[in-house]
């Protein structure tokens, strides 16, 4: 007999607001190394592409992050069965619900599917092994399945969930409790039966369908009718926005699980972090003998229990206790550890002033699905940009209405389209765009294609583009 494997979900549409100013709207925390070489979506794709309990995994997005979730797969060598489109954030009931009814459209409905955040850390080993082995046989009994982490510590910062007593592994769920004060939470670790939430789930989409169409009917319909109304992009399924749209904004827990009889939890010691803070990041980490964590380029005097991490600029701290410095190329982070809750509301303040918004959505580099571009340079009427083309991509067939453009190639080799003119642009050597001609750059090179582009005119924003043609679909 075959055994069933379970679907994958990897859930990667969130912003990250709270890891500022390293996690910004156009690159989230996800799509970042926060903790090691690759970034935590690699580390969810290799988390389940290393285990032969699963099947090819499934990841919903955002229509921005679309080309970064294809590369970054590509990267670690993930096959992906496929990537759903969120046309606009509706929470996680939402984005679970049109998954399952997509699967249920490709006569899956009898699949067990285990949903996975993409900017977790987990401890895999066998606990956790044994915790999805719990979660697999209670789900095929028809529960739908959450993990609860055995708190360690009276953390403020995550949701709770009472359980009932534990049999073969599962528990029921008595409760689910919102993130408590500091006493509240001091009470549940010390009654025990109390677990962190984790917002992972398994379940036999069946079950879980039967239950929408029964508590969150509208949700159902939505959802449902995305999924019908979607379109085939490339590697991509677009939800439908205007049915999408009608989904209720509402997280799964609140939708579903507070609500059926048919929860159950699966509790586990597992080592566990949602990186949610940059105290989380900094206790995740291997500290020094001081309790400091350093990434990037550092210097520490007379420090205490600090987080240190740069992109550029050398940080260094003299004489503190209890801080995070966390240093982008265009902006610097500094507060104390201890409130690194506070720091989605302070963003927030960024984001409604005029002055900043553009800070916490847009880095310096924007990578793009040929390669990417740092402003080097901004200034009225002219700015400076450093792009690199990876082999064998090109940018669209385009023109500019309000600016001309210079090219200087840096590093490695440039096919330059100049209306009908095609030629090869070496090391050291530049050409001109002038403004309205149609134009393209490629790297036909087996190596990164650098150059410095130097722009001039009365208007410079990304949104002077008139796509003719292009290979990603933004035509």
């Amino acid at each position: 007999m075959t055994k069933q494997l379970l679907i994958p979900v990897i859930l990667a549409g969130g912003q990250g607001t709270r890891l500022w100013p390293m996690s910004r709207a156009s690159r989230p925390k996800q799509f970042l190394p926060l903790t090691g070489q690759i970034s935590l979506f690699q580390e969810a794709l290799l988390r389940v592409a290393q285990d032969s309990r699963y099947d090819a995994p499934i990841v919903l997005t955002g229509e921005p992050y679309r080309f970064l979730v294809k590369e970054q797969a590509a990267v670690v060598n993930v096959q992906l069965r496929d990537i759903l489109l969120e046309p606009s954030p509706r929470n996680t009931a939402a984005a679970i619900a049109a998954v399952c009814a997509a699967l249920e459209e490709e006569g899956e409905k009898n699949a067990l599917i285990h949903v996975l955040a993409s900017d977790h850390q987990i401890e895999i080993g066998d606990d956790w092994n044994s915790a999805i082995d719990h979660a697999t046989t209670a789900a095929k009994n028809g529960r739908l399945v959450t993990f609860g982490i055995t708190p360690n510590e009276p953390v403020t910062g995550y949701g709770y969930i009472r359980a009932g007593k534990e049999k073969d592994g599962v528990a029921p769920v008595i409760r689910f409790i919102e993130k408590p004060d500091r006493e509240t939470a001091e009470k549940m670790i010390a009654e025990g039966g109390h677990y962190w939430n984790s917002g992972m789930f398994l379940f036999a989409i069946q079950t879980f369908l039967k239950e929408c169409t029964h508590l969150a009917s509208e949700l159902r319909i939505a959802t449902r009718n995305a999924v019908k109304k979607s379109i085939r992009d490339l590697d991509f399924l677009r939800l439908d926005a205007e049915s999408f749209a009608t989904a209720e904004n509402i997280s799964v827990d609140y939708a579903i699980f507070e609500k059926t009889s048919k929860a159950s939890v699966v509790p586990t010691a597992i080592r566990w972090s949602d990186l949610g803070s940059w105290e989380a990041v900094w206790k995740a980490e291997v500290p020094d003998e001081n309790g400091n964590v350093i990434r990037g380029k550092a210097t520490l005097s007379d420090t205490r229990n600090a987080l240190a991490i740069t992109d550029g600029p050398h940080v260094a701290i003299n004489g503190l206790d209890d801080v995070a410095v966390i240093a982008a190329a265009d902006a610097v982070f500094v507060g104390r550890l201890s409130q690194a809750q506070t720091m989605g509301s302070f963003v927030k303040h960024l984001r409604a002033n005029p002055a900043t918004q553009a800070i916490t959505e847009i880095h310096e580099t924007v990578y793009r699905p040929w390669g990417s571009y740092t402003t080097l340079v901004s200034g009225e009427r002219h700015q400076v940009k450093k792009i690199t083309v990876k082999p064998g991509k090109r940018l669209s067939l385009q023109k500019h209405h309000h600016r001309a453009e210079h090219w200087v190639v840096v590093k490695g080799t440039a096919e330059v389209t100049v209306e009908h003119d095609i030629r090869i642009l070496h090391e050291n050597e530049s050409t001109f765009i002038p403004i309205g001609a149609i134009h393209r750059l490629g790297n036909p090179g087996k190596i990164v294609l650098e150059l410095i582009e130097i722009q001039s005119g009365a208007y410079l924003g990304e949104d002077d583009i008139v796509r003719i043609e292009d290979e990603f679909g933004r035509v």
